[in-house]
């Protein structure tokens, strides 16, 4: 049923493509299938912030003490999965306007499910692109543009978050390239990575959640800008991200329901740069981020003020800056280091005693080092990774600073096979 359902869709979509092109280009398709089979073996010396039951490794977590003083998060934990492997096919299709437009797709799935449903199919990219002279049009899933084209290359699935913003959302980009000048913006929603907000759309609550809601009820897209340099073997660029959310429609306050009008709007800036040869790999960005969490990242928002009457609250974005370094060499052998911290910067004006929304939320610092070998022939990888990460807790400071921080560690090892076709 599954392969006729497939085999289904494609006709339709081979069916539609000859109503926008000439008769003459209507056989012009041609499928590049790719995809891995993954295998990841991992141990943490302690409980993590994560997901995917620990596939997708964020920092370690704060203390946490039963009545005996002893720390529930200070155990250790692993598991093998499987359900990074994937699948995806790129698509060519026939030329519009007498020949002037290129056409071409994308569709990627792996196993990875979501929420606690593992080992089902997601959808990781699906894009239709257009391209005529020095531009190209973009519409559908595929990567943020702070994630682009400079990320580390690591073992583990997170790529570097939180210090890389590691996203894929729905979006609508258009890009202008001029000899070593590239030129991108971009409108994105939100789908499978999500902004933070209150649990409740009443309440006013300490408790968080990740919703759609809030960009939904916002009518507003995410808006990111960036402008790229690319020649040889070197790539520089800067980037800034504007995203503007409703975190509640209504509001509980003295016993009374009221509408409200909540908003907030933050900025995020990147710059990034990349040397990549035949052997070396030397990356770097540094990352400002306000209230960016719809990227892997942590930070939030804070309360900073309540209408005595509707209960309609104000907010200000938390700060966060985010660096990492990565340097790899080699071919067939290949050692690599990686290297990020993470700093709370706060929310530059006074908050409400605590942070009202958040990830990570009483997080001051964070620092991480890793060490790997992979061992690399023609589609075929397997490596060792060992990371130490460091975070520094503490409690919320009136401007939503943290301060009287302890710190906790986790000691990661991770061993990946990838097939690769």
């Amino acid at each position: 049923m599954t392969h006729k359902f497939i085999t289904m869709a494609v006709a339709v979509v081979a069916a539609a493509f000859p109503l926008f092109a000439s008769a003459e280009d209507t056989d012009a398709f041609s499928f590049k299938f790719y995809g891995q089979i993954r295998a990841d073996l991992f141990y943490n010396s302690r409980s993590n912030s994560e997901t995917v039951d620990g596939l997708f490794y964020m920092y370690p977590r704060d203390h946490k003490y039963d009545d005996f003083g002893n720390d529930l998060n200070a155990k250790p934990d692993g598991s093998l999965y499987t359900m990074y492997s994937r699948l995806g096919v790129n698509v060519t299709g026939p030329k519009l306007a007498g020949g002037k437009i290129a056409t071409s797709g994308c569709i990627e799935v792996d196993f990875r499910g979501g929420g606690t449903n593992y080992y089902m199919i997601r959808l990781r990219q699906a894009y239709l692109n257009l391209a005529w002279n020095k531009s190209q049009l973009l519409v559908g899933q595929t990567w943020h543009p702070f994630y682009g084209d400079v990320a580390p290359e690591i073992l583990n699935l997170n790529m570097g978050a939180p210090y890389q913003p590691f996203s894929r959302a729905p979006q609508i980009r258009y890009r202008f390239t001029d000899n070593a000048f590239r030129l991108t913006a971009t409108l994105l929603w939100q789908s499978q990575y999500l902004s933070v907000g209150p649990a409740s759309n009443v309440s006013m609550e300490t408790a968080t959640a990740k919703s759609q809601n809030y960009i939904k009820n916002s009518c507003v897209p995410e808006i990111a800008i960036g402008l790229d340099y690319k020649e040889n073997k070197w790539i520089a660029g800067i980037g800034a991200d504007i995203t503007s959310i409703v975190p509640r429609t209504q509001a509980e306050y003295n016993g009374k329901v009221a509408k409200v009008t909540e908003r907030i709007t933050s900025l995020s800036a990147e710059a990034h740069l990349k040397f990549k040869s035949a052997k070396w790999l030397v990356a770097a960005k540094t990352i400002l981020g306000n209230n960016f969490t719809q990227a892997s990242g942590v930070g939030g928002y804070a309360i900073t003020g309540i209408d005595e009457v509707t209960g309609e609250q104000q907010y200000a974005p938390v700060k966060v800056s985010a660096s990492w370094l990565n340097v790899a060499y080699g071919d067939k052998w290949r050692p690599a280091l990686f290297l990020g911290y993470l700093k709370n910067l706060g929310a530059g004006k006074p908050v409400m005693g605590i942070l009202g929304t958040g990830v990570g939320d009483g997080l001051d610092r964070l620092a991480t080092a890793t060490a790997e070998l992979t061992y690399n022939l023609p589609h075929w990888k397997f490596g060792m990774e060992y990371m130490l990460c460091n975070a520094w807790y503490g409690t919320i400071g009136d401007k939503g600073k943290v301060q009287d921080t302890h710190s906790v560690m986790n000691h990661r090892v991770v061993m990946t096979a990838i097939f690769q076709f």
